[in-house]
């Protein structure tokens, strides 16, 4: 009997990083868990060993665990259906591989690869599906076991009945079905006694109580096999969910081949988890409103199966680019402070001293103006030394004949303030532009290029007061000195 409590589970191989489609399914299982006050489970199928690699399944619990999703069985955690690696349930798969054999819906395949070979080149010559021509089964049971006392290598393969109609319940898609004509007879157990994922996740999803099958749609054409396995053991169907593809731009499916597609690839990067999880979340499913911006605790309360689309899903990075700059912005200075800190020990700037005062003041600044921590750094690196050169294109733009004699009066108005707070600095500026009757743009442009050598940037009164009086005198003394006047016969601003 399928478990009254929701249990669903996310079932990775560990063969290197996590995918961004891994992620996907692992966060749409934990979304559905925590939204039906049911159980995520966690469970490493590790028995295909040709593509075990060491470390992935460390790599996999701590990529897990940065993007928040906390499981509530499986490795580390324990829980009463373990263990929770497949490689220590070999035994189980062998008890059941035997009992679908005892009732003629396995049998043992005792085939040499070069038989195999042969009957597929034979098939694709005729233009035939290429599938298992169910040759063992002409053996007799006395040559059968002769062939298993004398250790021939074989493999244990499910004996699919011909022309029926199987049928898979999907929540997603409907009722799809699948003829077993097409079906082949798949493997359940290789040569190693390793199982293959077919017997192995239906075992253990029974096992583990597991009341919904979330995964990808490349495992729909595999569910008819499933479903068989499920009726010749006589037990209860969970309820699947196939969840769309991947895709590019392009539409091609989602590869390495075409870029970044490992969760840390992204981490390294600097996106927010917070970012990754709100787009990947928006990667086949939406809530039925205009929301984009979600925390997990949102998801968690407006996920559903059935806002889940059949479509592909574009994976676009201006999309994922835009809301890490969203929840950015949404987290408190302190916060950011902590990131910006651990970015700047990595940076060309380690060795400057500048304390948390200065650093929050520079995320308050910069804050509507970066996408990404690091960019606290790369995008205002005028606040962490002062420039070696000046934009050519905004010497020729900003910086007029009359410039460094209005440049020098605002130098000696700051020289005059006492302690000035960011107002006061301002308030000196406003004055001078009234004494000599110009534009404030006349000493607005001048004075952010020679603070920061570029003529963009937060306010240029957030710069002075950041850099304080004295580093923004000398500044202005090293512009004055190095910025000739371009000729130019463009219109003075006013």
């Amino acid at each position: 009997m399928i478990s009254e409590t929701p249990r669903v589970r996310f079932a990775p191989s560990p063969t290197g990083y996590l995918h961004i489609g891994g992620l996907r399914t692992a966060l749409y299982n934990y979304l559905f868990a925590r939204n039906q006050n049911g159980k995520f489970i966690l469970r490493i199928e590790d028995t295909d060993r040709k593509r075990f690699v060491e470390g992935a399944v460390e790599n996999l619990l701590d990529t897990l665990k940065w993007v928040g999703l906390d499981y509530d069985e499986g490795p580390e955690v324990g829980g009463e259906y373990g263990p929770y690696f497949q490689s220590e349930r070999l035994d189980i798969y062998k008890k059941y591989a035997e009992e679908l054999i005892a009732k003629g819906k396995a049998y043992y395949a005792f085939d040499t690869p070069e038989r195999l070979k042969q009957l597929r080149e034979e098939q694709l010559k005729k233009g035939l599906q290429t599938k298992y021509d169910k040759f063992a089964l002409t053996l007799s049971e006395e040559e059968i076991q002769q062939k298993l006392a004398n250790g021939e290598p074989h493999v244990v393969r499910l004996n699919v009945p011909p022309d029926e109609t199987v049928f898979v319940e999907d929540v997603i898609r409907g009722r799809v079905e699948f003829n077993t004509e097409i079906i082949d007879d798949q493997i359940l157990i290789k040569s190693d006694g390793f199982p293959t994922y077919h017997l192995a996740n239906v075992v253990d999803d029974h096992l583990m109580k597991i009341t919904h099958v979330i995964r990808g749609e490349e495992w729909l054409s595999s569910t008819p096999k499933h479903v068989l396995l499920y009726e010749f053991l006589g037990w209860e169907k969970p309820v699947f969910a196939h969840l769309p593809l991947l895709l590019n731009p392009d539409k091609s499916k989602l590869s390495k081949r075409q870029g970044d597609v490992a969760v840390e690839d992204y981490r390294d990067k600097g996106y927010l988890k917070e970012a990754l999880i709100n787009f990947v979340a928006l990667l086949g499913w939406n809530p039925g409103d205009e929301q984009e911006v979600f925390t997990m605790e949102e998801l968690i309360q407006k996920f559903s199966l059935e806002r889940v689309h059949k479509a592909g899903a574009v994976f676009n990075i201006e999309k994922l680019i835009w809301l890490n700059a969203e929840h950015l912005r949404s987290k408190p200075n302190e916060e950011l402070l902590v990131m910006l800190k651990e970015e700047f020990k990595k940076s060309e700037y380690s060795n400057v001293d500048i304390d948390d005062e200065h650093l929050l003041l520079i995320i308050e600044a910069m804050k509507p103006r970066v996408e990404f921590v690091k960019e606290f750094i790369t995008k205002c690196p005028y606040f962490y030394e002062a420039p070696t050169g000046y934009d050519e294109k905004v010497i020729k733009k900003r910086w007029k004949e009359d410039s460094p004699g209005l440049l020098k009066k605002l130098r000696d108005k700051f020289a005059q303030l006492e302690n000035p707070a960011k107002e006061d600095y301002e308030k000196a500026l406003n004055e001078l532009a009234e004494e000599l009757e110009i534009g404030k743009g006349k000493l607005i442009h001048p004075l952010r290029l020679a603070l920061s050598g570029i003529g963009t940037g937060p306010g240029v009164y957030d710069i002075v007061h950041i850099l304080g009086k004295e580093e923004s005198i000398r500044r202005i003394d090293t512009a004055l000195e190095k910025i000739k006047t371009p000729n130019t016969d463009s219109t003075e601003e006013k």
